[in-house]
């Protein structure tokens, strides 16, 4: 049973997923928004938005930590410098997921995710 377990498997495993999600980061970052299956974008929320937090700080170890948990130095400078100061006053919620419909080769359930103006 999946009793009080914080993140979904996405069917794959741990450094997988890790690389999924990575990779989604990065995309979101450096796009403002993607496409993608409704389980993926919810589960990314869980990722970027204490991330969004961390960059509004602006210390050198939250740049630090940004690079790290994004393994891309151009997406972490994009998400301190551009991004996270648009966000200085909200106190969360940085993101909007947005469903879409069902996607016709399989039927997944599809959805975009994008930051809050």
């Amino acid at each position: 049973m999946r009793h009080h377990e914080k993140w979904k498997t996405l069917g794959r495993e741990k450094n997988q997923r890790k690389a999924l999600v990575r990779s989604l980061m990065r995309s979101l970052v450096l796009h403002g928004g993607i496409t993608t299956t409704e389980t993926k974008a919810k589960e990314l929320r869980k990722y970027i938005e204490p991330l969004i937090t961390k960059a509004r700080a602006n210390t050198l170890a939250s740049r630090r930590l940004i690079v790290s948990e994004i393994g891309d130095a151009k997406a972490a400078k994009k998400l301190i410098d551009v991004i996270a100061p648009e966000y200085k006053t909200r106190p969360g919620g940085y993101t909007r997921v947005v469903k879409l419909p069902l996607r016709k080769t399989d039927g997944a359930k599809m959805a975009h995710i994008q930051f809050v103006k």
